[in-house]
């Protein structure tokens, strides 16, 4: 069974960057894709980034020039590194890990990313 663990989130102002972290526990075989999503009040779960253990790597155009997908294969870990952070980035942010040949995904439990003044 995967487990997916993150950290990272708070509170910063506007224009400030954070780093999110997510670490995947057990077994992970295959190409997989590893990537993180948004969740806002009162809007639908959106993709933020993602990223391949090949190293493809993928954005929505909100977030294109201000954040980077990165991972450590070794470790099982993928990281976001937001900058210039705006209030619309406020969110619950969730880590994903697709594991393409079974299909499988795994949702890690959300950090809150607050952006405000």
């Amino acid at each position: 069974q995967v487990q997916l663990v993150e950290s990272g989130g708070g509170l910063v102002q506007p224009g400030g960057s954070l780093r999110l972290s997510c670490a995947a526990s057990g077994s992970i075989f295959g190409f997989n894709v590893m990537g993180w999503y948004r969740q806002a009040p009162g809007k639908e779960r959106e993709s933020v980034a993602s990223i391949t253990n090949s190293g493809t790597t993928n954005y929505a155009d909100s977030v294109k020039g201000r954040f980077t997908v990165s991972r450590d294969n070794a470790k099982n870990t993928v990281y976001l590194q937001m900058n210039s952070l705006k209030a619309e980035d406020t969110a619950v942010y969730y880590c994903n890990l697709g594991l393409i040949r079974s299909g499988t995904i795994y949702w890690g439990q959300g950090t809150q990313v607050t952006v405000s003044s």
